[in-house]
């Protein structure tokens, strides 16, 4: 109907846009009104989603209307390149719909809703323009029954048929535009005029499927609802549809924000795969394993940044990979690899940060230094990862590097204990750390490693007894926190010592939370807080809550399998256990700890049969542990072998005599037998020697037939776990 210009109005020194009523359509009656319709309609109206009108004027002989001037392109323009995503879309269609709400309610159907009517500013704004065809209740319609105005594409089918319209032709028209959008093609679009009237009076669009699938069902329903033939089976108004706009959008972004915690957890990723010793002398594996386990650590101290641990890492030592596969396996997206050779006082060294989904190197670098330059390097690649992964994560303050050595054959020295400690070889490593000490007093990590060696030669190897070991471990802790009070991993060997040695349930929840909050992403914080929880909380859902965060930490750990599977048998899932555990088998075949978890379940369902045929693998793959035959003892004593059991015992005896021995195993195997008197003498031995086992009497169910006696829940009550008497977690539901 008309012809529009750029214009300054020249007063109020602004721009605007003038429409002029097309020239051959001056001396027209109905065009000339139906103009001034226009602009009595959008004047009426003052919303930001509809166009502004200031005035309509005649200036020799010629009609226009003065309207804001708006920067930008209309939505037909954008849509030449395609549909809009789901969040534009939902923007975009909400906006028109407020515009669209703001004149039924002032008693105006616009009734030609489409793209080219609707425009889009570099600002932002959304503006409903061109209400040349506009309906006002309060003024005869100047369109005659029968007859068809508008544009056939976003017709509705009662605009199309010529009969009269109310609101819900608004409708309709919004339900064509939001399907452009959606889909970047018109819903009726045919080959002539005539089509297109007959598709909108007779036929469906394509489904939207057959474009995307990412349309929320939610959206996808109401743009249909919008297109029904019958006004009546659309929306009854614009309020309705902004309503749902509102819920869909809400439900985007909460599942936006969701899908984007997910991609930041799995962006903010890397694993260190084991640093490749490319020097002529293979003893220098130690130095490479070890500058790999030092990177892991320092970089464990950028917050926000998930690090798969050591143990998950050096699974894939010496093996030729698909990173692909890699990243895969281990849930990252960045992998660090590289290569050390050493030779003499000198040092090269490369890293490269991998890109996981293409396999592009992210960055490159190498070091060829002198060997006392080594930490300078590692703190290198540390700040040069958190910069290239994050722009804005904080690289490690000074404090939360790791604790370097003045000298560097300390250095040295606690490497080579960290090569052999790692291989479970802890007599060794021990060795070697206390020659770092011998170098370097003031080495806390040194001091860190002493304790966790006495404690895992006292805990997790029955080595030494609790007496000679724990005492020593807890002042070599001590003397590493006093140099170094932010070593998280001292404050978790405090935390072992408290749960399993002192059944100190303050001591150890301080110890453990201390060491979360220095560093939340360790996982053996969260592995090991896992037995203050069960054992001395009796609390299931936290501890198995602590081992699933470390599992996602080191994923192919298989002690925090193992504990979970535990976990199984702790809550009486006995049938759960037995499945987890053969799974564990599966896929280490090898693997002592899998059958001796295998028995324990298997022996809970009394399948006793089974269960010795699982201990004597055991016993075959693992030697002659003494937890091992203690249990495999107890499992034969149940299955009435009571001689094969009281062989077990009387092996036991006599290795006591010689050495250490943990009088926990030797009750064990006891209880099964029948002789509950002599169990109680060996468990309270067990008390005075601080066994550490002792905590596995508080809540296994291999124990449950001894909770009716007045003995154990005194010694419960001496061990300082007497709220357990009261809250009886052994009494569980099973669970699936």
């Amino acid at each position: 109907m008309g012809i529009v210009f750029k214009a300054e109005d020249i007063q109020l020194k602004r721009n605007v846009a003038l429409k002029f009523l097309a020239p051959e359509l001056t001396r027209n009656a109905e065009a000339t009104e139906r103009f001034l319709r226009e602009a009595q309609a959008a004047a009426a109206l003052d919303h930001p989603n509809i166009c502004t009108v200031f005035e309509i004027k005649s200036v020799m002989g010629q009609t226009f209307i003065s309207m804001a001037y708006l920067d930008g392109s209309s939505l037909k323009e954008v849509l030449e390149s395609g549909p809009l995503g789901i969040d534009r879309t939902l923007d975009i269609a909400g906006k028109i719909a407020e515009g669209i709400k703001a004149a039924h309610d002032a008693g105006i159907i616009h009734r030609d809703i489409k793209p080219a009517n609707i425009m889009l500013s570099e600002s932002g704004p959304v503006t409903i323009t061109d209400f040349g065809l506009a309906k006002l209740e309060w003024q005869n319609d100047l369109t005659r029954t029968s007859t068809v105005m508008g544009t056939p594409a976003y017709m509705s089918p009662e605009q199309a048929s010529g009969k009269k319209v109310d609101f819900h032709t608004d409708i309709w028209s919004l339900g064509c535009v939001l399907y452009e959008m959606l889909s970047g093609r018109q819903p009726f679009l045919r080959e002539n005029y005539q089509a297109v009237l007959f598709a909108v009076l007779n036929e469906f669009p394509v489904p939207l499927i057959e474009f995307r699938n990412d349309i929320p069902e939610a959206l996808e329903n109401l743009m249909q609802r919008c297109l029904q033939k019958d006004p009546e089976d659309r929306p009854s108004d614009m309020d309705q549809i902004l309503t749902e706009f509102k819920s869909i959008q809400a439900d985007c972004r909460s599942k936006d924000k969701q899908k984007k915690v997910g991609e930041k957890d799995r962006t903010s990723s890397i694993a260190v795969l084991p640093f490749v010793n490319m020097s002529a002398d293979p003893e220098n594996e130690y130095f490479s394993d070890g500058l790999t386990e030092e990177l892991i650590n320092a970089l464990t101290k950028i917050r926000d940044l998930k690090v798969v641990a050591r143990t998950s890492s050096f699974a894939f030592k010496g093996e030729k990979a698909d990173i692909r596969e890699v990243g895969k396996k281990l849930n990252v997206a960045h992998l660090l690899e590289g290569s050390v050779r050493k030779s003499g006082n000198r040092v090269r060294i490369t890293a490269q940060l991998i890109d996981v989904s293409n396999g592009f190197h992210l960055w490159s670098e190498r070091y060829d230094r002198e060997y006392e330059d080594v930490f300078v390097i590692q703190d290198e690649i540390t700040e040069r990862i958190a910069n290239r992964l994050k722009s804005d994560m904080p690289s490690p303050e000074k404090s939360e590097k790791i604790s370097h050595p003045d000298k560097l054959d300390a250095y040295d020295l606690y490497l080579k204990g960290r090569y052999y400690g790692n291989k479970n070889v802890i007599d060794k490593a021990l060795s070697h750390y206390e020659q770092a000490l011998e170098k370097d007093p003031e080495y806390a990590l040194a001091h860190a490693a002493v304790a966790e060696s006495y404690i895992m030669l006292s805990i997790g190897f029955d080595i030494l007894p609790s007496r000679d070991a724990i005492p020593k471990a807890k002042k070599a802790a001590e003397t590493a926190l006093k140099l170094d009070p932010d070593l998280a991993e001292v404050y978790v060997s405090l935390g072992l010592i408290a749960t399993c040695h002192e059944w100190d349930r303050e001591g150890a929840k301080e110890y453990f939370e201390k060491a979360m909050a220095l560093n939340p992403n360790l996982a053996s914080v969260h592995m090991w807080s896992e037995l203050y929880l069960t054992f001395l909380e009796g609390d299931f859902d936290r501890a198995i809550s602590e081992l699933e965060k470390a599992q996602n930490m080191d994923p192919l750990n298989l002690l925090i399998k193992i504990r979970l599977g535990y976990m199984s048998i702790y809550t009486r899932d006995f049938d759960r256990a037995v499945d987890l555990f053969r799974k564990l088998i599966d896929l280490e075949p090898q693997l002592p700890l899998g059958y001796y978890c295998l028995m324990d379940a298997l022996g809970q369902k009394k399948l006793y049969n089974d269960a010795i045929s699982a201990g004597e693998k055991t016993r075959e793959l693992g030697g002659e542990a003494v937890a091992h035959v203690g249990v495999l003892g107890y499992y034969y004593a149940l299955a009435g072998q009571t001689e094969k059991a009281q062989a077990i015992l009387d092996n036991l005896l006599e290795r006591s005599r010689k050495g250490y021995v943990s009088s926990f195993w030797i009750a064990t195997v006891y209880f099964a037998l029948g002789d509950i008197d002599k169990a109680f003498e060996w468990f309270d031995k067990a008390f005075e020697e601080k066994d550490g086992n002792l905590i596995y009497i508080t809540i296994p169910p291999q124990f449950d037939g001894l909770r009716s006696d007045k003995r154990f829940d005194a010694l419960l009550k001496k061990m300082g776990l007497g709220h357990l008497l009261q809250k009886k977690p052994w009494e569980v539901t099973q669970k699936t």
